[in-house]
């Protein structure tokens, strides 16, 4: 895949999905040549689709389908959606979508960095092994406190993070698009090192001002064909 050009918001969408009985009752040839187009569409779609394994970590969900295309005009979200569906609603006989969570890129109003080593490009041409994805709201009272008191509890928050410079971080800005007003998104090598970094986290002053972060999914990376594979 060429190069994908940077530019100021990226769109990220993650969407979970399994498959239903009747595809399981397709011979494998019909399977296969299933996947083949579901796949170039999904290409077609957006300059960046990833595929990662979820199940057996949760036993609902299969697959996760992260895609990730730069934002360079108000008509960009519309036109990637009407191409995701064009791709995935002839297959909904099969497929069953367990949940979508989407949202866009912002530079962080706590971090004077432009970008952190630790941040996560979605375009990039390698992935670590794991992902782990999660909604994340914030209580009204935390919107309440002045930007000093935030800014504190943020700062012990980067540092503790900082420590973990394995783990890379994605975090994405849903307010007034969906449920949830953050999705959060971590790659790491290790997932008992990632457990660890989260417990820490629990221990912070901001952890009483989270109203909500589940749930959590946690998935494995492969190739696209290679994760497809394992359900052929």
């Amino acid at each position: 895949m060429a190069e994908v050009e940077k530019t100021n918001r990226t769109l990220n969408h993650f969407a979970f999905l399994s498959f239903k009985d009747t595809y399981w009752s397709l011979p494998p040839s019909e399977r296969s040549a299933l996947f083949e187009g579901w796949l170039a569409g999904l290409r077609a779609s957006a300059p960046k689709v990833n595929l990662y394994q979820v199940f057996p970590a949760d036993g609902r969900i299969d697959l996760l389908v992260w895609s990730a295309l730069p934002i360079e005009q108000g008509c960009d979200t519309g036109r990637f959606f009407e191409a995701y569906a064009r791709s995935t609603n002839p297959l909904r006989r099969y497929l069953e979508v367990s949940a979508v969570l989407w949202g866009y890129n912002h530079p962080s109003q706590y971090s004077r960095a432009q970008r952190s080593e630790q941040e996560i490009d979605p375009f990039a041409r390698e992935h670590k092994p794991y992902l782990i994805v999660y909604p994340f709201v914030k209580t009204a009272a935390w919107y309440l406190l002045g930007r000093d008191a935030r800014q504190g509890m943020m700062n012990e928050h980067i540092r503790i993070g900082k420590q973990y410079t394995d783990i890379s971080q994605l975090l994405l800005y849903s307010f007034g698009l969906q449920d949830q007003e953050f999705i959060v998104v971590y790659e790491t090598d290790n997932l008992a090192r990632f457990s660890d970094l989260v417990g820490e986290l629990r221990n912070t002053d901001s952890r009483s001002y989270t109203l909500r972060d589940t749930p959590i999914y946690t998935a494995v990376y492969h190739p696209a064909e290679e994760t497809l594979a394992l359900w052929k």
